[in-house]
């Protein structure tokens, strides 16, 4: 998810009442309860809280009332991030990196496959094959 976020000049005074199944949320003493579907309070010891508020179905948390840090989260797309990633790939290192898998079967579309589990193994970090290759 990415966050936007605000200075710590934009501390908001912030009220939560939660009492099981429904709950209502005041930011600067505005019920905001309509339009937030879900919001996550992070507080370390001695610090301000944060707040993030979600436009999407969520979860409610335990009452909070104290002053935090607010901030909207936006749901996380995973498309530019997949499109860097990709940009980055050597063709002929994929190409050997799936044909040497060991899970390459010879079905209908075994090399699609492989080459999928490749890029999944490596979009994971895990880059042991490909450095046995080069």
């Amino acid at each position: 998810m990415e966050i936007t976020d605000t200075s710590p000049a934009d501390i908001q005074q912030v009220r939560v009442a939660a009492d099981g199944s429904k709950a209502s949320l005041y930011i600067g003493g505005i019920d905001y309860s309509r339009v937030v579907s879900g919001y996550t309070i992070h507080q370390l010891a001695g610090q301000t809280a944060d707040l993030v508020i979600q436009f999407a179905k969520g979860r409610t948390s335990p009452d909070f009332d104290g002053c935090a840090r607010v901030a909207v989260g936006v749901p996380y797309e995973p498309g530019p991030a997949a499109a860097h990633f990709l940009s980055a790939i050597d063709a002929g290192l994929l190409e050997k990196a799936a044909l040497a898998r060991p899970d390459l079967d010879g079905g209908p579309h075994g090399f699609t496959k492989a080459v999928l589990a490749q890029l999944q193994q490596w979009a994971r970090g895990e880059f042991d094959q490909a450095q046995e290759m080069s």
